[in-house]
């Protein structure tokens, strides 16, 4: 037998066992109990069920804390690239040891440590309650990681633009900020769009600290709808968080395809 026929009824055999234990699966499913258990239609139910608490509170505090933490964490990262290149070792070594710190620990692990060791540890407790104690933690770990990706953006940027800078007489800050941040920028912009969506899902660990009625996000709001409300003691509430989320994150996943791809041709 030819290869290229045992590839095909190698396909057709794949194939045929993938539906017919879709089939199987179908015929052996209790439909009734899913649908009770992840579309319960008391809750999706668009005037009296759980899109209003989920869209109006949920979904518009998980943006809003995702801009916040994105944007304390891209100006701590600049702060941590520039320290991280600089001739002075001090501000290296510091730089360094924040950045494997936070890198090798659990967003999960930095958020309980600020919202509850931070306040009994130093008597302190950062603006914003847990919420801003989470958002806190949020941004020091993305400004970790967001560190490393400007600093390679950094390095990508010719010797030549920064050379030609100076040779024009502008000085060593003016140089970076003006001629080198902003082309590494714009070669950093799909990793940094990438960041964001992955804060978008780490919003969701803000939940285990706990917020008020008004500050919770997605998660929280369908937590709480699985032990109150008209679905309570079923999954629906996590099912319309999950398509929320999908609805908030699937056009930025599609925009860092696009802008990978602009960046490709723009560089042959």
């Amino acid at each position: 037998m030819k290869q290229t026929t045992k590839a095909r009824l190698w396909r057709y055999g794949v194939n045929g066992a993938i539906i017919l234990a879709l089939i199987a699966l179908t015929f052996a499913a209790d439909w009734g109990i899913i649908r009770h258990n992840f579309w319960n239609p008391l809750g999706v139910a668009l005037s009296d069920g759980n899109w209003g608490d989920l869209i109006t509170i949920g979904a518009i505090n998980t943006v809003k804390y995702t801009v916040i933490a994105f944007a304390g964490g891209l100006a701590l990262a600049v702060v941590l690239a520039l320290m991280r290149m600089s001739p002075i070792a001090t501000l290296r070594v510091i730089a360094t040891a924040y950045v494997e710190f936070f890198r090798g620990l659990p967003a999960l692990v930095v958020i309980l440590f600020m919202g509850f060791g931070v306040p009994i540890a130093f008597q302190w407790s950062p603006p914003g309650g847990l919420v801003g104690a989470g958002l806190l933690a949020l941004i020091m770990v993305a400004g970790a990681y967001m560190a490393e990706t400007l600093r390679a953006g950094i390095q990508a940027v010719p010797k030549g633009q920064t050379e030609a800078a100076r040779s024009l007489g502008m000085g060593p800050m003016s140089t970076m900020f003006k001629v080198v941040l902003p082309q590494a920028f714009r070669v950093v912009i799909p990793p940094l769009t990438n960041e964001f969506v992955l804060l978008i899902k780490d919003t969701a660990l803000l939940s285990v600290i706990g917020a008020e009625f008004g500050d919770r996000e997605l998660t929280t709001v369908a937590r709480d709808f699985q032990s109150s409300g008209v679905t309570a003691g079923t999954a629906t509430s996590l099912v319309q968080a999950a398509l929320l989320y999908l609805v908030i994150t699937i056009p930025l996943t599609q925009l860092v395809a696009w802008l990978e791809r602009r960046q490709r041709k723009a560089t042959r």
